[in-house]
C-alpha cells in the first residue's frame, strides 16, 4: 500500500471530478487520466479496518471475482494516507452501462429478457459463492460485450462453495428494497423471475421465499 502525503493527493487529484461525496467529505473521484479513486474513513479509532484496511478488501474482492470470470473493475494501486485514518483504491471502471439505467428506455420486451438473464446472472453469482450485500440495479453493469459485471465491490464476501439459501434469501430481501427496481420485477411477473433463477441455480428457491421481500409483489 502506498504512502499518500497531503501534498502527493493534491497532485493526484488535479483536475479530478467529483462522483461521490457526503457530509465528510469526497467519496469517488474520477482523475484527469480516467481512472477513478475510491475513498475509505476509518469510521471508528479501534476498527476491524485497521487490520483489514476497506481499500484491501475491494481490492481482494475485485480479484475474487476475476478468478471466477465475473467482469469487474481493474485496480491499480492501493494508498494508505498519513496521519488521516483513510485509505484509497484506484481503479480503472468497468465499462458499461448500468441495468438501472438501461431498463427504463427499453421495449416490453428487452426488458424482460434482460431481466431474466439478470436472474440467471445472480444465481451464478450465489453458486460461485459469492454474497454481494449491495446487489441492486445500479451496481450490475451491462459491458459492451453483452455480458453483466459487478462495480461498488466493498460490501462483498467470497467462498468457495455456493451460499446457503439462507443467505440467497437474505441477499434477495437487500436486492428488492429499491422499489423502483423491484416494480421492473413485478411488470415482468415475479413468478417468471424467480423460474429464470432456479434454471441457472443449483439451490432452488421458492416462491414462499420472496413472499415478505419489500416493494414485490410474489403473486404476479
Amino acid at each position: 500500500m502506498t504512502k499518500l502525503t497531503r501534498e502527493a493527493f493534491s497532485a493526484l487529484r488535479k483536475g479530478a471530478t467529483v462522483i461521490e461525496a457526503d457530509p465528510k467529505g469526497e467519496k469517488v473521484l474520477r482523475l484527469g487520466d480516467g481512472s477513478f479513486l475510491k475513498l475509505f474513513r476509518r469510521k471508528r479509532i479501534l476498527s476491524s479496518a485497521l487490520l483489514f484496511p476497506p481499500a484491501r478488501r475491494f481490492r481482494n474482492n475485485v480479484e475474487s471475482l476475476a478468478a471466477r470470470g465475473i467482469p469487474c473493475p481493474q485496480v491499480t494501486e492501493l494508498y494508505e494516507f498519513d496521519s488521516e485514518g483513510k485509505t484509497a483504491v484506484r481503479y480503472w471502471p468497468l465499462p458499461g452501462d448500468t441495468v438501472r439505467g438501461l431498463l427504463p428506455g427499453l421495449p416490453a420486451a428487452e426488458r424482460g429478457a434482460m431481466l431474466l438473464r439478470l436472474a440467471a446472472f445472480i444465481a451464478r453469482l450465489h453458486d460461485l459463492g459469492i454474497y454481494f450485500r449491495s446487489l441492486h440495479f445500479g451496481n450490475v453493469i451491462l459491458t459492451p460485450s453483452g455480458e453483466f459485471g459487478l462495480i461498488d465491490l466493498s460490501d462483498m464476501r467470497a467462498q468457495r462453495a455456493p451460499i446457503s439459501r439462507p443467505k440467497r434469501i437474505r441477499n434477495f430481501r437487500h436486492f428488492f428494497r429499491y422499489k423502483d427496481d423491484a416494480r421492473f420485477i413485478t411488470e415482468l411477473g415475479t413468478a417468471r423471475f424467480l423460474a429464470a433463477y432456479n434454471d441457472a441455480s443449483r439451490v432452488r428457491m421458492e416462491a414462499a421465499h420472496l413472499a415478505r421481500m419489500p416493494n414485490l409483489n410474489p403473486a404476479s
